[in-house]
């Protein structure tokens, strides 16, 4: 993957971690910074399939879903039409672009792995993830997400430009892209057998109680902050729910794989509270007339809280 997408290697690195730790990613950085061809690459990659769906104000959930077709000849009058929700690997682009009626059809699928249509439940493939992609700066004609479906994502990532030389290395790719369009035979694909092998051993990745008591605090940092710092409590509206507890004990437990140890340390812990934690926190209004953003108050709340032994 890395031949591939250049200069955003944290993207790759976020992207395994959310998919071995069985989790849904919000993916949000400006137009053409390799978010498409990341999930692209990905499932090249893999022996899955991938479904690409586009979020227009004019969408319908039964678009995402699927819905029921007559079918007169057959005995059973009504046949279910699956649709491409019921994939491995999904990439909803641009999701704030259609209104929350049809955001809403991606969180039984997301949360509980099963589609719901006409009193009959379809479940999914065990092999399943929702990578869903978003603009922050054009707001017009968008739909901001709510509170109840950015809790529902794993992790919240923010991608940026790539540095100079990076970009160099992506003119130069893409060109050798486009003189050699028949290119070599692609690579033998891995099997999904991998992933759930992965996940096997994730499972057995140890945390010692000082470490589950340090996502406790930090989040709880985020629900009482007054008792951290007076500042900090002007900055937090709401707080993380226990689904962010849960996200970062999942996501350091994963990172902690990835880094070939089978403990989890504070430095985990560290590397994935932001990503768990920016879309869940609710700022003031007063945090947002001075310029405080939600990775400022993580910065913060990671001074103010201490591991204890």
């Amino acid at each position: 993957m890395g031949g591939s997408i250049i200069g955003q290697q944290a993207l790759i690195d976020r992207l395994i971690l959310v998919l071995l730790a069985n989790g849904n990613m919000l993916l949000e950085g400006l137009p053409g910074l390799a978010k498409t061809r990341a999930i692209k690459t990905l499932a090249s990659e893999l022996d899955c399939g991938l479904s690409r769906i586009q979020f227009t104000p004019d969408l319908l959930p039964s678009d995402i879903t699927g819905t029921e077709i007559y079918q007169p000849e057959l005995e059973e009058k009504f046949v279910f039409q699956e649709g491409p929700i019921f994939s491995n690997l999904i990439l909803a682009d641009e999701i704030n672009r259609a209104p929350a009626k049809v955001q809403s059809a991606l969180l039984e699928a997301m949360e509980e792995r099963q589609v719901s249509v006409a009193g009959k439940t379809y479940p999914m493939d065990p092999l399943f993830m929702v990578m869903a992609t978003q603009n922050p700066v054009e707001q017009e004609g968008t739909y901001p997400l709510p509170e109840a479906q950015m809790d529902r994502f794993l992790m919240h990532v923010i991608i940026d430009y790539p540095d100079d030389a990076s970009e160099l290395a992506i003119m130069r790719l893409n060109r050798g892209e486009q003189t050699h369009a028949e290119a070599e035979a692609a690579a033998e694909r891995l099997d999904a057998s991998v992933i759930f092998q992965a996940r096997d051993s994730i499972a057995k990745v140890t945390i010692a109680e000082p470490m589950e008591k340090y996502i406790v605090d930090l989040v709880s940092a985020t629900r009482y902050p007054d008792k951290y710092d007076k500042e900090l409590a002007t900055w937090l509206a709401y707080g993380a729910s226990p689904r962010g507890t849960i996200a970062i004990d999942r996501a350091s437990r994963t990172h902690a794989y990835m880094e070939g140890r089978d403990f989890v340390s504070a430095e985990d812990v560290r590397a994935v509270l932001h990503d768990c934690l920016r879309h869940r926190l609710i700022l003031t209004y007063e945090a947002h007339a001075e310029g405080i953003n939600a990775d400022q108050v993580l910065d913060m709340i990671l001074k103010k809280v201490a591991v204890v032994a």
